[in-house]
């Protein structure tokens, strides 16, 4: 269940990362609100996940979770560019997230 929980918080990450771009400087009162609620559910739920999940991995997988899915939330919406180095240290982060689980005894 903490693997779910901690996923879960990186997608709420990714929310509160992106909805950051779109609160115009926290004055845009719905998606300020939006993103405040994001980053609320992603931080309980990490600390949820964080019961038994050691807490250098959990981070590193909550952070990793939130960075790539930003990068490609950018990449799909943004126009953001996804040239190959780029997506090679995406890889790079999505490996080491799969690593951490992988090699954890939770």
């Amino acid at each position: 269940m903490a693997w779910i929980f901690l996923f879960l918080a990186g997608l709420f990450e990714i929310g509160w990362a992106v909805g950051l771009k779109y609160t115009d400087g926290l004055s845009r009162p719905l998606p300020t609100v939006l993103t405040a609620a994001s980053m609320i559910a992603s931080v309980v739920l990490l600390g949820l996940a964080l019961r038994s999940i050691p807490l250098g991995t959990g981070y590193a997988v909550w952070t990793g979770i939130g960075t790539v899915g930003t990068v490609i939330f950018g990449i799909l919406f943004l126009a953001e560019p996804a040239t190959a180095l780029r997506l090679g240290c995406v890889g790079l982060i999505l490996a080491g997230i799969v690593g951490l689980k992988l090699l954890s005894n939770t």
